[in-house]
């Protein structure tokens, strides 16, 4: 795991919905550099695409766990009533 994902991790959802505008900015400017041949690294549009997936990736999982998590507490209360 990289450097990069461990301090993505530890960021709160609202910062990484930012991070992610961010990363989206960025990738238009560096396209935008790449097609008037201003950009001398092209590299960087790929660095670019993989943070913007890096941040999609995390923003899904969260929300996958978050579903989970709602799931089995529902089922916890459901079967709370079961057993009165």
């Amino acid at each position: 795991m990289s450097a990069e994902t461990i301090t993505l991790r530890a960021t709160p959802d609202a910062d990484l919905r930012k991070e992610l505008n961010d990363a989206h900015q960025a990738l238009f400017n560096l396209r935008f550099q790449s097609a008037t041949r201003q950009l001398a690294n092209t590299s960087q549009i790929e660095k670019g695409r993989r943070r913007i997936a890096r941040i999609r990736t995390l923003l899904r999982e969260r929300e996958i766990l978050a579903q989970l998590d709602a799931a089995i507490a529902a089922m916890g209360a459901a079967g709370d009533g079961e057993q009165a």
